[in-house]
Order: structure tokens, then sequence, then C-alpha cells
């Protein structure tokens, strides 16, 4: 078994991709207490949103900076040492070996904990042979995590589809932060490996990523609540 976090809230990240800094401001207003844990991707930092990140963090809640860092490993492990200066509690990378040595290298003696991406929610079997990849999506998730473990990476990024294989192939120790999680009724998107928050925590996956079904309701605490409740009866 792996090591629980025993408040369902710190299970919940909400993904805060937004346009601006002032909508993501309002959505963290709108959520108040009932989130404690939010990422920062590309739209919303190119937009500012690391000094949001700062504030969040001051303020006492947990950031996920998702740039999916891949590059030279010198350019991969000075972008992490920032990361880490900045207090982020999880920053992930693509989980090309170089890359994911660097990235730890990177973080040195921090609290910062790597997450390795392994293929993207929004990528299916068509998708990697068109961009080149012999190997079918397990395979290539199979592979990408053997290399991160071996290299002590501190968790994985997957497919909620992926979270039981995945889980076996990492041990009890590493982290599953799981995308593509969709709660019933909810817009599925641009997402193709999907998984309700009740499915995926009981396939293994300790933290999940939630974004427009949270952002986009009309009552997004009321939102986050429900999904916090499946986690909760997940665990139970």
């Amino acid at each position: 078994m792996h090591a629980p976090v025993p408040d369902p809230r710190d299970r919940l990240i909400v993904a805060l991709d937004l346009p601006s800094v002032g909508a993501a401001e309002s959505i963290v207003s709108r959520l108040g207490d009932s989130v404690s844990f939010y990422k920062i991707g590309y739209e919303l930092g190119f937009a500012g949103g690391l000094g949001l990140a700062r504030e969040l963090i001051a303020d006492g809640r947990k950031v996920f900076i998702d740039f999916k860092l891949h590059d030279i490993g010198n350019t991969v492990a000075r972008g992490v040492a920032s990361l880490a200066g900045l207090g982020a509690s999880f920053a992930t990378v693509h989980a090309y070996p170089q890359t994911m040595r660097a990235a730890m290298e990177g973080k040195g003696a921090s609290p910062l904990r790597i997450l390795a991406v392994t293929v993207l929610t929004s990528y299916d079997a068509a998708d990697l042979t068109e961009a080149g990849y012999a190997a079918s999506v397990a395979e290539t998730v199979a592979r990408r995590v053997a290399q991160a473990r071996e290299i002590g990476i501190d968790g994985i990024v997957c497919a909620p589809t992926d979270a039981t294989s995945v889980r076996a192939a990492l041990g009890p120790k590493g982290a599953i932060v799981t995308p593509g999680v969709r709660p019933d009724g909810s817009d599925v998107g641009d997402q193709k490996r999907i998984a309700t928050p009740f499915a995926a925590i009981r396939a293994g996956a300790d933290h999940l990523v939630v974004g427009r079904p949270i952002v986009a309701s009309p009552d997004p605490a009321a939102a986050a609540r429900a999904v916090q409740a499946e986690i909760a009866r997940a665990l139970s």
C-alpha cells in the first residue's frame, strides 16, 4: 500500500487553466478554504501566474507548476532550481532519462517533488503512431515508468486509466498524479483516457488534477467538494 494522504482536500489539485491572473484570483476567492492545492500551467504561467503562485504559497496553499520541462540537462537543472526556490510542491518534466536526471539534480535538497510525464492524456495510439513511436501507449508508459523509478523520480503523471499498471511498476513510495479526471456527467473536452474521481483513486492515484469541471462550474466550491466526496468514498 502507498502512504495515504489523510485529507481529501490535499488529494484534489485544481487546475487554474485560465487566461489571466484576475480570472484565477476570482476562482481562488470563490473556492476559499474548500481547496488547498492548485496547478499553474503554461496559459496562466505566461500571463503572470508565477506571481500568483508566490502569493498562494505565502498564504499556506500548495502549488503544482506544470510546465513539463524538457531541454538540455543544464537548462532543466537550472529551471528546476528556480522552481525549488519559489516554494512549489510539485513540478513536471517529460519522462526522458536525461531530463529526469537533470531535474533531480536541480531540485537539490529542497522538498520540491519532481513528477515525470509519461504519455499525455490527450494522446492515444493513433497520436503516438503519427508522432513516429512504434510502441503502444501501454508499452511507452511502462518503459518511461521503469526509467523514472531507476532514476529515483518522486512521482509520475499519467492518465487515470494507466494508474493501476503505473502503481505496480513504480512501487509504493512514488506519487501518482492523474489529470484526465472527469466527474460523471462532465464534458470530456480534449481528453481521451479519462476516469471518474472515484475510479482514479481506487486505481492507485494519490492526487487528482481537475480543471474545467470545477473552474467552469456555476458553483466552483460545491463542485470541488463533490470531487472530494468521491475521493473520500474511494478511500473508505
